[in-house]
């Protein structure tokens, strides 16, 4: 990938199905054009599970909606927001401002998703966060243009966190992402341990990119806790299990709590390491026919199956295609209106919903990687252990502090 391309900010990814003209548009339809843009971790820690399989996945939805809407051709373009507020809210503004792009998907860094959402909120622009957790979106930085697309922090503690002090992880030491996302992916942990009766011993905060977490592991070992409670992600993610297995932790009886784990993730650890770990999840390419045949498509394209980030991206942009279609037009406010009037039903959801402060509510599911014995190929790693309803997988809508909800 070519890196000056990705910080100029957005690259157009042409369409053999959108290459039309523009003479077609409908009057309701601003600019002849429908932009999406796709913003996030090109290069970084999350590129993995973010990056271009995203916009992979946006571009499969464009396809599939037939490349136009309201006889309005689509566009997507993309761009790398490097972890770094400043960097994704200078790109979110050329593009709203001077690009004319409707709308922001993605948003895959906590921090980067509060700024664009705020800036969204002042331009009356939508944005959508795909990839981000904190629970912020949806509560005291809650927009009527944003939406919380996928899972936050909030469901995934429930769900982890439960399992694990269910099989006697009682007492926590947290290793967090010093920036948003882990701050609150560990608040909600916190919240839901001792809500259960559990303890936590300690944290370490650790800045994002950290590759050495020796000092912070003895620290672990040495409170006590028999569970480390991973608020980080990506390459973050991979280093602290590894590095776990490395000095010992698992065989003491400390086991790794992961608070955001994907597949990519479980593949980079591998099974011998991961086995046995659960972690909470939206999306599993082998759960039906219809996982399994998206996954197949995007596979022959991206060369591997799609993380849960890249899976929802589509049906995200279907959605947002299908309220602009059903609004007959490409103005925030009727299509904030149509995407929460609509249900959303694609192959990884079943009839979810978008809830007044922006929260998407779907079911989620509590995964569990797979011993090397049981895996029947290079990515069967892990079993869908339980699913979890939708209403009792988010935090409920009056617990938010949303300004919007009354």
């Amino acid at each position: 990938m070519n890196r000056r391309l990705l910080l100029a900010g957005a690259a157009a990814l042409p369409l053999a199905a959108i290459r039309t003209t523009e003479g077609g548009a409908q009057t309701a339809m601003s600019d002849g054009v429908v932009k999406i843009g796709v913003l996030d971790d090109m290069s970084g820690v999350f590129a993995d599970q973010q990056g271009m399989g995203d916009v992979v996945s946006a571009r499969m939805a464009v396809e599939d909606f037939g490349g136009r809407v309201n006889n309005t051709p689509i566009e997507v373009v993309f761009g790398d927001l490097q972890n770094r507020p400043d960097v994704g809210l200078s790109i979110a503004r050329r593009w709203y401002d001077q690009e004319r792009v409707d709308a922001i998907f993605g948003l895959g860094n906590s921090a980067v998703a509060l700024a664009v959402q705020n800036l969204a909120r002042e331009k009356q622009k939508i944005d959508v966060v795909v990839a981000a957790g904190t629970t912020d979106l949806t509560g005291k930085d809650c927009s009527p243009f944003g939406v919380h697309w996928t899972y936050d922090n909030y469901a995934l503690a429930r769900g982890t966190v439960g399992a694990v002090m269910q099989g006697g992880g009682r007492k926590w030491f947290f290793i967090t992402s010093d920036y948003a996302f882990g701050h609150s992916l560990e608040a909600n942990a916190t919240a839901v341990i001792r809500s259960l009766g559990g303890e936590v011993a300690g944290a370490a905060r650790a800045p994002l990119g950290e590759t050495d977490y020796s000092s912070h592991l003895i620290r672990a070992a040495q409170s006590g806790a028999n569970v480390v409670g991973i608020a980080a992600a990506g390459t973050d993610f991979i280093n602290i299990v590894k590095q776990m297995g490395e000095f010992g932790l698992n065989r003491r009886g400390i086991q790794p709590a992961a608070l955001l784990c994907l597949l990519t993730n479980v593949k980079a650890i591998g099974l011998e390491t991961a086995q046995g770990m659960v972690f909470t999840e939206a999306f599993y390419w082998d759960q039906n026919d219809q996982t399994r045949a998206f996954s197949a498509r995007f596979q022959r394209i991206h060369g591997r199956p799609p993380t849960m980030f890249q899976a929802s991206m589509w049906g995200a942009v279907t959605h947002y295609l299908k309220a602009i279609q059903a609004a007959g037009t490409d103005a925030s406010q009727p299509v904030m209106a149509k995407m929460r009037e609509l249900p959303i039903n694609d192959f990884m959801t079943t009839n979810g919903s978008l809830r007044a402060d922006g929260r998407v509510i779907r079911d989620m599911y509590l995964m569990k990687a797979k011993q090397p014995s049981q895996a029947r190929g290079e990515w069967d790693l892990l079993e869908v252990a339980q699913t979890i309803p939708g209403a009792e997988a988010f935090r409920p809508l009056a617990e938010g502090g949303c300004p919007l909800v009354r």
